[in-house]
């Protein structure tokens, strides 16, 4: 499998069909134009700069065409893309750029002056602009080159690395995740299976194209859909799925919260809509039910890793039946293992836990779909993938039939008077109040205790609520010990590229200042 031919496929059979809508840039593709410009890319890059195999390419830019075509262009002959994140500061940028060493730094105008000193400090030979604000030596590349299929794409496939995909930095280090093409075309099949794909599908996506969302997205032109490139926004987001008649997209539970909150939600035609998957972190209870109840589709979870796409999911079924009254606790269940995909959970012995629903152990994969390893980090390396076996982090508990329940990261439980307190089951107790839209639950220190619950909640446009309205609305479903102690109140939470809240971000002010709270 070479992912960079998928759009050789469509482009053979209906050549017109359309392949990529850029809602930002006003811009739309036929699979037959894709492809040709995907095939003179590749020339371009390895006659007229001289790239070879394995050689990186790193992109800055925010989702458009160009970035799609890159991606296909250097997958098809060998090269490995190396996507940056353009959200993160100028020193993080030039850490993660210099330690891929890419031979050419692809930019939109928007990011040129980045890339220009990028490419001066980390020593990138070639640097590649298009668009407004660039000099034009992307598209003047492709003009220069031949159309025909690079001679090299003959020898790409399966074990070759294709991409390095930076996770989302929760922990405050960013890696670097490599996968091969069989590693993505593993993924792939898992979606394929899980989200019922069709090729009458129209796939929105909302993620950055520097992220595994990405992978989500060329599934669906592996199967000849088109695809709509976004970046997020609510009320855009409505408006396109009403007008390019969207069926599929990913919304991680934030994006839909915000959908739903936009002024005269109901007015908008969503009938398109078949499928939404939704993850990026556990979902209360009532959000599940206010997106069934909003949405005029099925809904299915998918839970998943930059280092192993998607490995578990709550199936459209799960959903249907825990609204009838038919196993609604699942809704706070990750599902169970995707179709490409083995779990176990394990205790701190490596020992497999029982599946009675009670006992935590941390989630182990095994799948083709698993990253090969962290890009020039062994050591990172060694200690996730042991025995053919990726470590999560997370820590779960899991029914007789495999349903899998997320109660933690392994980092976020909070241990207070020597009890373990899992953030997301108090999370979920706060959501049970109806102005809170998001919140994160973290412990900070306390001289008695050890750790103190401590609540940080964003309220939905329009509504209120005081410290002592979450908190008493929270211990109607939480032990006494489990309750936040404290609550504060902001406009917004920080979050990965990914859309998880970084609670590392609320919690280390906290641990840092060597302050306690008495």
């Amino acid at each position: 499998m070479n992912i960079g031919k998928i759009p050789a496929k469509t482009a053979r059979l209906a050549p017109a069909r359309e392949a990529l809508i850029d809602v930002p840039n006003n811009r739309r593709m036929s699979y037959g134009e894709l492809d040709e410009r995907v095939r003179r890319l590749g020339n371009g890059l390895a006659t007229q700069l001289g790239l070879g195999k394995g050689d990186r390419v790193a992109v800055l830019a925010r989702n458009c065409i160009q970035f799609m075509e890159v991606y296909y262009a250097c997958a098809r002959i060998g090269l490995i893309v190396q996507p940056l994140n353009w959200r993160l500061g100028n020193a993080e940028l030039l850490k993660i750029a210099a330690g891929g060493e890419p031979r050419v730094l692809v930019h939109s105008g928007e990011y040129a002056d980045i890339a220009a000193a990028l490419a001066a400090d980390a020593d990138i030979p070639h640097c590649l602009g298009f668009g407004t604000g660039s000099d034009g030596s992307y598209d003047a590349l492709l003009a220069a080159a031949n159309a025909e299929e690079p001679p090299q794409s003959a020898a790409v496939g399966d074990d070759d690395p294709v991409l390095i995909l930076y996770t989302g930095g929760t922990t405050g280090e960013s890696k670097g995740a490599l996968h091969t093409h069989r590693s993505l075309f593993a993924g792939m099949i898992n979606q394929t299976v899980a989200e019922r794909i069709v090729p009458s599908d129209v796939y929105m996506l909302t993620g950055q194209m520097f992220h595994i969302p990405v992978g989500l997205a060329m599934n669906y032109m592996a199967h000849g859909c088109p695809l709509v490139l976004i970046n997020f926004e609510a009320k855009l987001a409505l408006e396109v799925i009403q007008r390019e008649r969207v069926s599929a997209f990913l919304g991680i539970t934030t994006m839909l919260n915000w959908m739903m909150a936009v002024d005269n939600f109901a007015n908008y035609d969503l009938s398109s809509l078949r499928n939404i998957q939704y993850g990026g972190g556990p979902m209360p209870h009532s959000v599940v039910k206010a997106a069934l109840d909003s949405f005029p589709c099925t809904l299915i979870q998918g839970y998943g890793q930059t280092e192993g796409m998607t490995m578990s999911f709550l199936s459209q079924e799960d959903h249907l039946n825990a609204i009838a009254g038919i196993h609604p606790e699942r809704l706070s269940s990750c599902g169970r293992e995707g179709f490409m995909t083995s779990i176990k959970l394990v205790d701190a012995d490596g020992n497999a836990v029982p599946r009675d629903g009670n006992t935590p152990g941390e989630i182990l994969v095994q799948s083709e779909a698993n990253m090969v390893g962290y890009w020039q980090r062994p050591d990172l390396t060694a200690q996730t993938l042991r025995d053919g076996w990726m470590r999560t982090g997370d820590v779960a508990v899991w029914d007789e039939e495999g349903y899998i329940f997320i109660v933690d990261r392994a980092k976020d439980m909070i241990i207070s008077g020597g009890e373990n307190i899992y953030s997301t089951q108090v999370e979920a107790a706060i959501h049970q109040h109806p102005a809170v839209l998001e919140s994160a639950v973290f412990g900070i220190p306390d001289t008695e205790w050890g750790e103190s619950v401590k609540a940080v909640v964003v309220l939905k446009p329009g509504m209120s609520a005081t410290e002592a309205e979450i908190i008493a609305a929270a211990s109607q479903h939480l032990a006494s010990y489990q309750k936040p102690r404290s609550v504060d109140f902001v406009d917004s939470l920080p979050k990965a590229p990914t859309g998880k809240i970084l609670k590392r971000e609320l919690r280390d002010p906290y641990w840092n200042t060597g302050e306690r709270k008495v």
